[in-house]
């Protein structure tokens, strides 16, 4: 990384911190080579302009995918880009072809699921988002294309998810190319049932980790020529030996030591094992125990996993006694001899673990001791037998440990590959690498050089890799790339690997000679590379050196090196083993040809470790390379922390900054054409105005600024390290000026702004004050003319008062006098309509009550005979209760539902009863007492004319003067009392008319309630209804069920050998009189329609039906011939369908026991249909299909039906419900309708239900099938036409390059049009189909089925390619889509919803997600906002991925705001923790949307009767019948 030459002031810039490794500031001051930045954290930091580094203002926020598309190439601008994608969940990034993979620490099961892997399936790298599929993909792809082997080389420290990243890589590929293994297990899911059983042998806990692989594993996938997966191994390098016998605090040893000591009692029992704190092997580290870690349930497992791998427990009890002679082997110590440089068992402790191994390693122990203390030296003469002295005892205890557990992890390795099976014929492989990264601690020792050694090898491997790349790439783009320098490391690998003279050769040299320290191998380091500029001398330390790696220095601690790498070949231990009683042991160390007793072989792990990783880097060069580096965030092993300077140190162990600084030799900044025309055109202006080539526009552009050192491929501009900065301090510069110009023109305009408003306001003061005097003067007259006003007005209200009370007056009198005229007239009137209102209601009283009499009477006797019917239909359905078990609830409740709507009827009659009686009573107390007040007026008034015609003779016949005055008193007197009679009769007859008011009251509310009833009467009588025709259906249903069941069982019993001895049982059974067969005498015979089938059977088997009449045969011929052509349709009707259906049903095809029309007819629609892709033969065999499978549906009826359930037939025409809902609907307005309704049945008799065959039976489901494939071809048919269609249109494309200067709005017209275009293909398409459906009358059923189906495609595909690709996910892009979806919107209400139907609400997925991308103000929009306004329909997960990809090209607006983004990752958690299904992307329904019965449900009926047969079979006589209704109707 090339430090900058273009930092100004005002630039903003990274600087190195201490505690955050980079932080970004702005520059205020630049002095000389120091810089001063002002910090984000609020502090002003000095630093060297070297150290210094230019940020990228205009990257996105959510980052770049690629880091090689950064604008700066360098530390912390890839670490921010890190950081910024890892706080989206973005875990996966690319730099070129590598993957950077940092670990989440939580669940992200949508990653990594089956949608995941169909997506990336046949996808360029690069197409889509990273993944460690796109990796497993290229991998694949190259392997099958190419004919190479691959391997992927997974790498990273403890902890960084190197083995969960190839889990998923081995998943990826098993479901590429994967095939069943053994027992139905595939190879993948072998090799990782495996794991559990390496780790248990190969992992430990180190300073990182709890789980640490201490083994380098290459997963060898094989494949056969198809690509498909034959075989697997797994290669295992580098184990670590001397962990075995050595460990520092607070590492553990194996896991397997302490399982075993956790085993349960009875298994430590028998291999005499106790606490791990007892033995030596484990106590050189005070951690015994792994937080959230139960070892004993780890060793279960683990003997578990051991029994899936396919180890047998005499194999397992015999690994575990070895593992446990082990740790006895290490509690064997060692005191000096009575001879001098010899050694004896140091005491009875001792003993008992050395007879212990014994025991467990099944040899002798006097052998084995003979074999730790002793040596026998072969000479020419004799054989000399040599003791030991303790420490040379005690190496040869840790070599035989060590020797044992290597070759125990061996044997391991080959039974699991064994298992897993390999394929020696196999011609390519993809191999997987995973092994320990680079390690640096603050004590490093020998296993730290090994790994260290190893990640040195694997990164020249890496660096070479890069280089390559980086010249392919430049190659491609064919420009000079001669002169770039190769950073290598091959000094650092000659240090340590060097023979003679490196770390490793002096190493095996000291541990050769007996008197060697590790003081004296430290020297002799110090003297060897005192001039190597990679090896240096640590001060106050003698033991300590240290090797500057690609990574960092490390110093390392040679105080146990010599101990750690020795590993003698003793051959006593060889024949002490291998004279084991127990062969799996001795099977353990296999007699080699060239090995004798006699010779001790010098071994150290050093040389062993050099030589496995010069095979490794043998296989691995052999191979196309592929790498992902694992990074661990944090070292708290938690989610959603990511810690600087823990990241920092491993891109720099994994090999990342190294790649970075290859990169930088070159040309690190690498830019298309039209990007870098897009930033930096503004620095030439007049160059995009000219009609150039992009590549002429670069090149004129760079010449123009004076750039030099640049290169111009075919594609890309090439730009060497710092030329970035510099064009961006240009730019910002002509950026600057263009800046300050605007704010000119806005201070101008701000201030021409103030003096226009100081201006108006003193325009407007002078206008208010002049306004204010006119006002003043305006009020003054107003108040003058008001007070004349006032004056009018009330000289008028006194005189208007005054004529007001004249008239008054006037009209006070001549209303009393009117008014006594009006009362005298309307008294009279009102006593001769009160007569006749008494006369009309008493007439309406008789007439009603009359009439109440007749329909009491005639709501008895319906009631009565009601019941009598309903009573013999109970009693009827009791008898076929016990028949119809299943439906016995069903009519308990409904019988109960009756019986209590019956008991209401009851009631009701005994209310209405009761209350007619009484109103009955009441009406003729009434009618008495009127009677009575009748005859008492017509005496008063009979007795007041015979006083007055008395008086009257009398004032005659008297003198007039004498006798006036007695005779007008008499008169009055009489007439008093006359008046007191009528009027007390007036008031007995308001109270009566009262009393009558009253009831009639009480009767109205009794009405009410019986209306009230009757509603809630004929309610349940409608659900009586509604539940007799469920039954109904129900027992059609189970009809048809049985009969089919039992046809299927007569055939069966027809083609099997035991039907042939049917002829010889009873040809009758006898029955017992029971409910389901009816009343049948005791004893009485009956023959079962099921025996009278198995009599006849043996004479259809002596007498087939193989052959038809010749007519039939010919006209069946004839019928095959017609129909394979294209009939055409009649009145909308299929012609072919409706003579299939007219035929068969004339030939009564469907019941007949066999016969092969149907064979013939359905072989003619399968060859109709063999091309799949001619849309209109599909069409036209759709509409005939579905038309003929509704005539099959409504016409056949399973057989058997009348013979299997006679009672339950019975019930279903003669139920208790259809004769209760009868009656109750049952009224004197319904009668005149029986005659219609018998009509309407006796017409439908027509389409009464064929008893049908099996045969019948079988060719409906033929059809069925034949129709749902066609109707999945038609659909799949119109997929394919418009899947190429559907990815042009996800994506806008861009601009021209016209639009950067001279606006942008007609190039985005010619780019909508564009889009519009592939849209309008798609529309095109649509009507296509839609058209064809409706010229081949297709049932807009199935049309609006596969539309709907259509749109969900559109739906999915759209949607899964936004969320994948973050190019899509941008304003401009979601406008395109907008656009385009309007399109199939328009198209949608085109098509009417009778062919559409539901289509457009199947693109709601996509709808929200664009209308979120086009949104304004996304940050001012709350979470509640965005889940239940804008897009209720997309999960959490859908809508955190949009968020964190979405990207405003247009006008640089932000996604939502952060805190959104935080609640959003909180729910997600919640979800991952909840175990919900948290995958992202939709998956495409293939289904058959619909059933038999949806069909016969949404079709109208088809009458085939005003069919007209076609020509070729009109003339022929057998077809006759299809013309008889034409000639019916015609004569």
């Amino acid at each position: 990384m090339v430090a900058p030459v273009n930092i100004i002031v005002g630039s903003h810039v990274w600087i190195e911190d201490p505690g955050l490794a980079w932080i970004d500031g702005e520059v205020v001051k630049i002095n000389g080579e120091e810089v001063h930045a002002h910090t984000t954290t609020g502090k002003t930091v000095v630093a060297k302009i070297a150290n210094v580094f230019p940020k990228d203002m205009e990257a996105l926020p959510g980052g770049v995918d690629d880091m090689t598309k950064l604008s700066y190439l360098h530390e912390p601008g890839v670490l921010q880009n890190l950081a910024m994608r890892y706080e989206l969940n973005e875990i996966y990034t690319y730099t070129g072809n590598i993957l950077i993979a940092v670990n989440p620490f939580q669940r992200l099961p949508h990653l990594y699921d089956t949608h995941m892997m169909e997506q990336y399936k046949g996808a360029g790298f690069g197409e889509l988002s990273p993944h460690v599929f796109a990796i497993a993909e290229v991998a694949y792809r190259a392997m099958i294309n190419e004919g190479k082997s691959n391997s992927i080389l997974v790498s990273g420290e403890s902890g960084a998810g190197k083995t969960e990243t190839t889990k998923m890589l081995m998943r990826y590929l098993a479901y590429l190319g994967g095939r069943s293994g053994v027992e139905g297990r595939t190879v993948e899911q072998q090799v990782l049932e495996s794991n559990p059983v390496l780790e248990a042998f190969g992992n430990a806990k180190t300073l990182r980790n709890n789980n640490s692989s201490r083994f380098g594993k290459f997963v060898e996938l094989q494949f056969d020529r198809s690509g498909r997966i034959s075989g697997a191994a797994v290669r295992t390098y580098l184990l670590e030996r001397s962990r075995v016998c050595q460990i520092s605090d607070p590492e553990r040893n194996y896991h397997c030591f302490y399982m075993l000591c956790a085993a349960p009692p009875e298994e430590r029992e028998k291999f005499k094992l106790g606490d791990p704190k007892s033995f030596h092997y484990l106590n050189q580290s005070k951690c015994y125990k792994l937080d959230g870690v139960d070892d004993t349930e780890e060793y279960l497992a683990t003997r578990r996993a051991m029994d899936i791998v396919g180890i047998s427990e005499e194999e397992q009890d015999a690994i575990f006694r070895v593992v446990a002679a082990i740790l006895h082997l290490g509690n064997v110590e060692f005191a000096k001899g009575k001879e001098i440089d010899s050694s004896v068992l140091k005491d009875d402790k001792s003993r008992f673990h050395l007879d212990a191994t014994a025991e467990l390693l099944r040899c002798n122990a006097k052998s084995l001791e003979d074999a730790l203390i002793k040596r026998a030296m072969i000479t020419p003469e004799e054989v000399i037998t040599k003791t030991l002295d303790p420490d040379s005892a005690t190496g040869s205890r840790d070599a035989l440990a060590k020797t044992i557990y290597s070759r125990l992890f061996d044997w391991l390795v080959d039974k699991i590959n064994n298992s897993i099976g390999q394929d020696p014929n196999s011609k390519t492989i993809i191999g997987v690498l995973d092994i320990y990264g680079f390690e640096s601690f603050k004590t490093n020792s020998f296993e730290q050089f090994c790994i260290n050694f190893t990640n040195e090898k694997l990164q020249q491997h890496f660096n070479q890799h890069v280089f390559k790349m980086e010249q392919e790439d430049y190659t491609k783009e064919e420009i000079n790339w001669s002169y770039i320098e190769f950073v290598d490391n091959k000094d650092v690998l000659e240090l340590i690997e060097k023979k003679p003279g490196g770390v490793i050769a002096l190493l095996d040299e000291a541990c050769m000679f007996p008197k060697s320290t590790h003081e004296t191998f430290a020297q002799k380091l110090y003297q060897t590379f005192k001039n190597s500029k990679r090896f240096t001398k640590p001060k106050l330390s003698r033991t300590s050196f240290a090797i500057s790696h690609y990574a960092g220095e490390v110093t390392y601690q040679a105080d146990l090196f010599l101990d750690k790498n020795k590993d003698y070949v003793v051959a006593e231990h060889q024949d002490l083993l291998i004279a084991s009683s127990d062969t799996f042991v001795a099977g353990l160390f296999p007699r080699l040809a060239e090995e004798t007793s006699s010779k001790t072989k010098f071994s150290s792990i050093g040389s062993r470790f050099k030589l496995q990783l010069q095979s490794l880097m043998e296989t691995l060069n052999s191979t196309e390379p592929h790498y992902i580096r694992c990074v661990k965030p944090n070292n708290v092993l938690k989610p959603a922390i990511f810690e600087n300077l823990n990241v920092i140190q491993q891109l720099r162990c994994g090999g990342v900054l190294e790649a970075i600084r290859i990169s930088c030799a070159g040309y690190p900044t690498k830019r298309t054409f039209y990007d870098f025309l897009n930033r930096f055109g503004v620095l030439a202006p007049d160059v995009l105005d000219g009609n150039y080539d992009d590549k002429v526009a670069c090149r004129m552009l760079l010449d123009k600024i004076g750039l030099k050192g640049y290169e111009l491929g075919k594609t890309k501009v090439f730009l060497r390290a710092g030329q970035m900065a510099e064009l961006d301090a240009r730019r910002a510069e002509v950026l600057g000026n263009a800046a300050r110009r605007i704010q000119r023109q806005s201070r101008t305009f701000i201030a021409r702004k103030e003096f226009r408003a100081l201006r108006g306001a003193a325009i407007a003061l002078q206008s208010n004050c002049r306004g204010k005097l006119a006002c003043n003067l305006y009020e003054e007259m107003r108040r003058q003319a008001a007070a004349v006003k006032i004056q009018k007005s009330f000289r008028g209200h006194i005189a208007r008062e005054s004529y007001l009370r004249i008239r008054h007056s006037a009209i006070a009198v001549q209303t009393a006098l009117r008014g006594m005229v009006a009362r005298n007239e309307f008294r009279l009137r009102k006593q001769m309509k009160a007569a006749t209102i008494i006369q009309a209601r008493l007439r309406s009283h008789l007439a009603h009550s009359y009439y109440k009499k007749l329909q009491k009477a005639a709501l008895s006797t319906q009631c009565g005979w009601r019941s009598r019917v309903a009573r013999k239909e109970l009693r009827t359905l009791k008898m076929a209760a016990r028949d119809t078990g299943a439906l016995r609830e069903a009519k308990d409740k409904l019988e109960k539902r009756v019986e209590e709507l019956t008991w209401r009827l009851q009631l009701e009659k005994r209310q209405r009863t009761e209350l007619e009686e009484a109103k009955a009573q009441e009406y003729a107390k009434q009618q008495e007492a009127l009677q009575a007040m009748r005859l008492q007026v017509e005496e008063a008034n009979a007795a007041v004319i015979r006083e007055r015609e008395a008086a009257r003779k009398a004032i005659e016949e008297a003198p007039p003067v004498i006798k006036e005055t007695p005779v007008l008193v008499e008169d009055t007197e009489k007439i008093n009392s006359l008046t007191s009679e009528v009027e007390a009769l007036k008031a007995s007859l308001e109270s009566e008319r009262q009393a009558a008011e009253n009831l009639r009251k009480a009767f109205s509310e009794a009405e009410a309630r019986n209306s009230e009833l009757a509603t809630e009467l004929e309610n349940a009588t409608r659900k009586a209804d509604q539940l007799h025709e469920s039954v109904q259906r129900l027992e059609e249903k189970l009809s048809n069920s049985e009969s089919e069941i039992q046809v299927l069982r007569q055939q069966a019993l027809a083609i099997s050998p035991t039907s042939r001895t049917m002829p010889t049982r009873s040809k009758t059974m006898l029955l017992p009189r029971t409910p389901e067969n009816g009343s049948l005498l005791n004893g009485e015979t009956k023959t079962t329609p099921d025996m009278a089938l198995a009599v006849r059977e043996p004479e259809s088997e002596e007498k087939p039906q193989k052959y038809l009449n010749e007519k039939q045969q010919e006209n069946q011929d004839l019928l095959v011939k017609c129909i394979s052509q294209n009939l055409g349709y009649a009145g909308g009707k299929p012609v072919a369908a409706c003579v299939i259906y007219k035929c068969l049903l004339h030939w009564r095809s469907f019941e007949v026991e066999r016969t092969s029309v149907f064979d013939r007819i359905i072989q003619t629609i399968a060859s109709a249909i063999e091309v799949p892709d001619n849309n209109e033969v599909l069409a036209y065999w759709l509409s005939n299909s579905a038309t003929l499978l509704l005539l099959l549906q409504r016409t056949l009826k399973a057989t058997g039906a009348a013979s299997l359930t006679p009672q339950r037939r019975r019930t279903t025409s003669a139920s208790l419900f259809g004769r209760m809902s009868q009656g109750i609907r049952a009224s004197p307005q319904s009668a005149g309708h029986s005659f219609l309704n018998r009509q309407a049945l006796t017409k439908l008799d027509d389409l009464r239900q064929v008893e049908a065959k099996y045969p019948a039976l079988l060719f409906k489901q033929q059809l069925t099938a034949f129709l749902e494939k066609i109707y999945g071809m038609i659909r799949d048919n119109l997929k394919k036409e418009i899947s190429p269609l559907l990815g042009l249109c996800i994506q806008a494309p861009r601009t021209s390059r016209a639009s950067l200067v001279k606006g942008r709005a007609q190039a985005n017209a010619v780019a909508q049009q564009a889009l519009i275009a592939h849209w309008q293909s798609i529309r095109k398409s649509l009507n296509s189909y839609l058209n064809l459906m409706k010229v081949n009358n297709a049932p807009p059923f199935l049309v609006r089925k596969v539309f709907t189906q259509i749109f969900s495609f559109i739906n999915v595909q759209l949607f899964n390619s936004l969320l994948l690709r973050r190019e899509c996910c941008s304003f401009s892009n979601g406008e395109y889509v907008k656009a385009g979806l309007a399109e199939l919107e328009q198209w949608c209400g085109e098509a009417s919803d009778e062919y559409a139907g539901s289509a457009w609400d199947e693109l709601r997925h996509i709808r929200q997600a664009v209308g979120f991308l086009v949104i304004h103000q996304k940050p001012k929009k709350t979470l509640d906002e965005v889940t239940r306004d804008l897009c209720p329909v997309l999960s959490i997960q859908q809508l955190y991925r949009i968020s964190t990809m979405y990207w405003d090209d247009k006008y640089g607006t932000h996604s939502v705001s952060s805190d959104v983004i935080a609640n959003m990752r909180v729910m997600m958690t919640e979800d991952s923790n909840n175990a919900v299904s948290s995958s992202f992307l939709l998956d495409d329904d293939s289904s058959i949307p619909f059933t038999v019965e949806d069909i016969s449900k949404s079709m109208q009926q088809v009458d085939v009767n005003d069919i007209e047969p076609p020509q070729l079979i009109r003339e022929n006589s057998g077809f006759g019948f299809l013309l008889t209704r034409k000639e019916g109707s015609a004569s």
